[in-house]
């Protein structure tokens, strides 16, 4: 699993590529794991932008629910941006907005952080 990263102001947006499927979420997991510690009150916020993310798995949703419940034990945010009409699908089926925010684009992400 390849994840990029890029800042914005005070924001890191991580831009996973590939399936986040049963065969990734581990290693999507790992990816994550160094810059969620750095998510917290006063510290970066995060987005990940599945843009280029091509599938999530109910692991994959797993991993995301975990990195999400830690951001906010942690005081920080964290959103999903501009997923694929599959992915966005799965999103919307499991109401996993329910769980991170969801956005259409990593602007109107940057837009919603700097409303906040």
């Amino acid at each position: 699993m390849k994840v990029t990263s890029t800042h914005q102001r005070n924001t890191l947006i991580l831009t996973p590529k590939g399936r986040i499927d049963h065969a990734a979420a581990e290693a999507f997991s790992v990816a994550l794991t160094p810059y969620l510690a750095d998510c917290q009150s006063g510290g970066n916020l995060l987005i990940l932008d599945f843009s280029e993310v091509e599938y999530v798995s109910s692991v994959g949703l797993r991993a995301l629910m975990l990195a999400a419940r830690q951001v906010k034990t942690q005081g920080g945010k964290i959103a999903i941006a501009a997923p694929t009409p599959l992915v966005g699908e799965v999103f919307e089926v499991c109401r996993f907005n329910l769980v991170l925010s969801l956005f259409d684009s990593v602007d109107a992400a940057l837009a919603n952080f700097a409303v906040e």
